[in-house]
């Protein structure tokens, strides 16, 4: 490339940060702002924060905005918009809704000719990946997917959305019995609910109803519903002792049958001390792809699917033949 690749962030929440810590890890790209429905003056970015009121300014000057937002009620809104005079990356996580998203996003990329790559991070993102090819090469199987143990940035996002909840984290639990059964390559049918339980910590403002903050949790569409879902409150002292790191992991798992009836598993496991470090970095290198699409000519949404995995990386087709085939 002949020059880095401009880097917009929206939001400055833990993977705004993230995002902005990551770039350090790539030469290739340049951190231009943050942009903010906070005052700006208030933001403690190493980057330049500037509001969102004036980010159709920075058209000329951002290659690719990464949108750093919760997928709950930020990035419904701020994708579609923002799409339309930028090329975007975002991790739009809500699986069930990401047809419909993917529909909104395409629409308001090609607009102006930008490129969107959607619901970029672990899952969705490298577990669907994974998902993708090990049922294309094992095709006589189940696929399983485990989240956890760990806490879900997308899941706690919607918690803290909740009228009356001052700070709140969600983790997601594997049941182990589950685990371990496909692990042994008995293919069970399993329920949503039989998978992964979750169980969330949460401050309340003091004049709360804890009854109904709970109800609202156990009863939110997507998220929380199909689970069996603990609430803890806690005070914010406790929160603030032992609910502040970010870790999560999880398993994809592919069991098969040869055609001659031998057993096939393969597994793909992530141990991460930090989500949001994690993802941002995803997000960092799925900009460049952004960027190179819109180099070919193309425009419109895309997933990770969609994407080849040569446009990740900053080496060349050469160097990648030469060092990882």
């Amino acid at each position: 490339m002949t020059k880095n690749i401009r880097i917009g962030l929206v939001g400055y929440g833990n993977i705004g940060k993230g995002v902005e810590l990551a770039l350090d890890n790539f030469p290739d790209m340049e951190g231009i702002a943050v942009f903010t429905r906070r005052n700006p003056e208030e933001l403690t970015s190493k980057l330049p924060a500037v509001s969102i009121d004036n980010i159709l300014d920075y058209q000329d000057k951002i290659d690719v905005l990464i949108l750093c937002g919760g997928s709950a009620t930020d990035l419904p809104q701020q994708g579609p918009s923002l799409a339309k005079y930028f090329s975007t990356i975002d991790s739009y996580d809500n699986h069930n809704h990401i047809p419909q998203y993917f529909k909104d996003m395409d629409l308001a990329a090609k607009i102006n000719d930008h490129v969107s790559i959607i619901s970029v991070g672990w899952d969705p993102g490298l577990f669907s990946l994974n998902r993708a090819v090990l049922e294309s090469v094992l095709p006589a199987g189940e696929t399983y997917t485990f989240w956890g143990k760990g806490l879900s940035q997308g899941h706690s996002d919607a918690i803290r959305r909740i009228d009356g909840v001052k700070a709140g984290v969600q983790y997601t639990i594997p049941i182990e019995k589950a685990l371990e059964e496909v692990r042994s390559g008995s293919n069970p049918t399993l329920s949503t609910r039989e998978k992964h339980e979750r169980v969330c910590y949460v401050v309340a403002e003091e004049d709360a109803d804890k009854g109904l903050i709970e109800k609202k949790i156990k009863t939110m569409p997507d998220y929380f519903e199909p689970y069996h879902t603990t609430v803890h409150f806690i005070d914010e002292e406790t929160f603030a002792k032992e609910h502040q790191k970010m870790p999560h992991g999880g398993f994809v798992i592919r069991t098969a049958t040869s055609a001659t009836g031998n057993k096939q598993k393969a597994e793909f496991q992530l141990e991460l001390e930090s989500n949001a470090e994690f993802t941002s970095s995803i997000l960092v290198a799925y900009a460049r792809a952004a960027y190179r699409f819109k180099e070919d000519g193309k425009s419109g949404a895309f997933s990770v699917l969609d994407v080849p995995p040569a446009y990740l990386s900053s080496k060349s087709a050469e160097e990648l033949r030469k060092e990882l085939l």
